[in-house]
């Protein structure tokens, strides 16, 4: 048996998915930018995922710009802001401390050219205080941005009202929606939102494409210069196989949203029941407040790579933390924002479960965990200490 309950790592190509990339592929593999026939059917199709993208967001088709992914959108997003706030002389950003590294390393190369940068706290649940946010607010602030559901604790942020703060203090309001897009309803005019960024390959389309959805009359600025596609914000003959997946994916993704809630909400709590059995661990993240398919749990006096390879062997595919950080021996960044000390943050499990989860597979995922973390506790020298009472627990 193998189970996958990664999906916030990447997900698995939908079949609607698959089929809207093929002919482009095959047939109709002109390039957009052409004047032939060949050209002007691909640059049709270029039109009409572009449509169907900002139908899915609540917005026009100019607003939206494909990019290669979340990490080139987020980049794109935060330096058309800081530098349009340079300009009026405005160089201060707010964000969070638990934001995907492509929001904190491209405000970390910020401040090198002189912005300031105001990272919230995200509190115990992992969620921002919108009044904390209001008064952080300042003449001088051009940006802010706030991701829409936290990539490993699952945490969805209180966005319609961080929007209206920002509208109504004149401030452009980002959201990375890497996470949330395609798993929540998401309306970015209704809930006053600037910019937006998303993946394709979170919500069951193709790899390496993504889009940036920016309001009418924010200028951006290119992060990738050359030619002059995408209305002359991304240089790069466009992708058109990927586009034409990531829409139909997304079209698939938004209209089942509901469905596929109603499934992974049940699959999700008998998650988080079962494990909570298991002494001394933790549920990460806000009870409620959280994505659908996503149980973020920390367990005392275990490595979480440990944890990781024997479920793996058990048949299992989970995380840690980020997929972009596997690589790190540093505890998670979003663990230690919401106040966990660093021995236990080195001991997190996430599972992302999807709408093809069965009761048999979650129960077989609650039972190998804990036959995990009893064999691992059974061989660990903190264990014994904590027991012996060495060492005073963490989490009680």
């Amino acid at each position: 048996m193998r189970i996958y309950a990664d999906n916030a790592a990447t997900t698995k190509m939908s079949k609607a998915a698959v089929d809207a990339m093929l002919p482009y592929m095959e047939s109709v593999y002109g390039n957009p930018s052409s004047l032939h026939s060949e050209g002007q059917r691909a640059a049709e199709a270029l039109f009409g995922a572009r449509s169907a993208v900002a139908k899915n967001l609540g917005c026009e088709a100019n607003e939206i710009t494909f990019t290669s992914g979340g990490s080139e959108s987020d980049n794109q997003a935060i330096l058309s802001a800081a530098a349009l706030g340079a300009k009026k002389g405005k160089k201060h950003i707010i964000s969070t401390k638990f934001e995907h590294h492509a929001v904190l390393h491209t405000l970390k190369k910020l401040e090198k050219n002189g912005f300031e940068v105001t990272l919230l706290d995200v509190h115990e649940n992992g969620v921002v205080l919108p009044n904390e946010l209001a008064e952080a607010i300042r003449d001088d602030t051009c940006l802010v941005t706030v991701m829409y559901a936290n990539n490993e604790i699952g945490s969805v942020q209180p966005i319609a009202e961080i929007g209206k703060i920002c509208r109504d203090k004149g401030v452009i309001f980002h959201t990375d929606a890497v996470q949330a897009a395609g798993h929540l309803h998401i309306n970015v005019k209704e809930e006053n939102i600037d910019m937006l960024s998303l993946s394709a390959h979170k919500f069951h389309g193709p790899k390496g494409v993504g889009a940036l959805y920016c309001r009418r009359g924010i200028p951006l600025t290119s992060v990738i210069e050359g030619g002059a596609q995408e209305r002359g914000k991304r240089a790069g003959t466009e992708n058109i196989p990927a586009i034409m997946g990531m829409a139909a994916a997304l079209d698939e993704a938004v209209k089942n949203i509901d469905g596929n809630a109603e499934k992974i909400i049940p699959m999700r709590l008998r998650l988080i029941e079962g494990l909570e059995k298991i002494p001394h661990s933790r549920l990460n993240g806000d009870r409620e407040k959280r994505l659908p398919g996503n149980v973020n749990m920390c367990f005392e006096g275990i490595e979480g790579e440990s944890l990781l390879l024997l479920l793996d062997a058990k048949g299992i595919c989970a995380s840690s933390g980020s997929a972009c950080t596997s690589g790190s021996l540093d505890p998670s960044h979003v663990l230690l924002a919401i106040g966990l000390p660093h021995e236990i943050a080195h001991g997190s499990l996430r599972l992302t479960i999807d709408e093809s989860i069965t009761s048999e597979e979650t129960d077989y995922i609650i039972e190998s965990v804990r036959e995990v973390v009893e064999y691992l506790r059974s061989i660990s020298p903190v264990w014994h200490d904590l027991t012996e009472g060495k060492k005073q627990y963490v989490i009680q």
